[in-house]
């Protein structure tokens, strides 16, 4: 069975100038992270479908991109693979001090630990602390400074909410941010109303980064709910546009009698309400599929600045 050296190796001779793979000596580092960013959702995909044959393969896939930033940095003089495990061993002995007391990772399991309260609290501590060392001017250090602004949107949005709530910006509750998702859909509709594009993408992202909000507070993954959703939705447009290929220009009314009729099931017995405009759904459906993750981003990088500014003037 190979080994991680034998890995190693494999990369150091697929980026041998002379003997190597074109494509792989083509690279950078750049151009690896989307196929680092895909290659850890089907990971990601495979643990969520219980795709557990598949999993090692897909784990080999992640692990080979942590190889190939190392053997390029290797080449530069910057560091190598030892270096990346080294820092991540001394990274997660000093963040559990509960478990290695000492700072020793081979010193005694023995030793006093700390309560479940004390480990929390440390725990926040120490990831100020590095926030602080990573910091040029640590006394200009944000709250939200380190948090990746490459994370999905929806990520992003629950970590920057999650880090201002641990200085007071947050709701005490649920109850207060269901009313702030009800103020700010009236002003969706009161952009739409305008048939203002610029508005509407404002307001909609302002929306989507409350909506988040709310899913923190009920203790749900925002992208949780969206999963089963989508495989839903996934399996009537598959169903629906299957039989429309040939008829071109029927497709969208086919699929929206068949979200019509997965709506119609889904509405309570006493509902007399008129059922929705199904062309209108599918018209929204497909605007927002292109445009949330936009929208929420725009909203994740203009309310940190907001927050900034609050705190700096409380």
């Amino acid at each position: 069975m190979y080994q991680l050296n034998d890995l190693l190796h494999l990369m150091a001779r697929l980026r041998d100038p002379q003997h190597g793979c074109p494509w792989d000596l083509q690279q950078n580092y750049a151009s690896i992270v989307p196929h680092t960013l895909e290659e850890a959702y089907e990971v990601a995909d495979a643990i969520e479908s219980g795709d557990f044959d598949h999993l090692p393969g897909e784990l080999g896939d992640l692990l080979f991109q942590v190889v190939y930033y190392s053997q390029m940095a290797r080449e530069e003089g910057r560091f190598e693979f030892a270096t990346v495990v080294d820092a991540i061993t001394r990274k997660l002995i000093r963040r559990h001090p509960h478990v290695f007391p000492d700072g020793d990772l081979y010193g005694s399991p023995e030793l006093p630990r700390l309560d479940e309260t004390a480990i929390k609290q440390r725990w926040e501590e120490i990831k100020a602390e590095e926030r602080a060392e990573k910091a040029a001017a640590p006394e200009q250090l944000s709250l939200l400074d380190d948090v990746p602004s490459a994370l999905p949107a929806l990520s992003r949005a629950a970590k920057l909410q999650k880090r201002a709530a641990q200085v007071g910006f947050d709701w005490p509750e649920a109850l207060p941010v269901v009313d702030k998702v009800r103020e700010e859909l009236g002003e969706v509709l009161e952009a739409m109303s305008e048939n203002d594009p610029q508005a509407i993408a404002e307001e909609l992202g302002d929306l989507l980064f409350v909506v988040v909000n709310l899913a923190r507070h009920l203790k749900v993954d925002p992208r949780t709910p969206c999963v089963p959703r989508m495989a839903s939705s996934s399996g009537v447009f598959a169903s629906s546009s299957r039989p429309c290929v040939k008829r071109g220009g029927q497709s969208r009314t086919a699929i929206s009698k068949s979200l019509t009729r997965s709506g119609a099931r889904r509405r309570r017995p006493n509902d007399r309400r008129p059922a929705p405009n199904c062309t209108f759904r599918v018209d929204v459906a497909f605007h927002i599929h292109h445009n949330a993750a936009r929208w929420a981003a725009e909203a994740s990088t203009r309310v940190p600045l907001e927050l900034t500014t609050r705190r700096a003037e409380t």
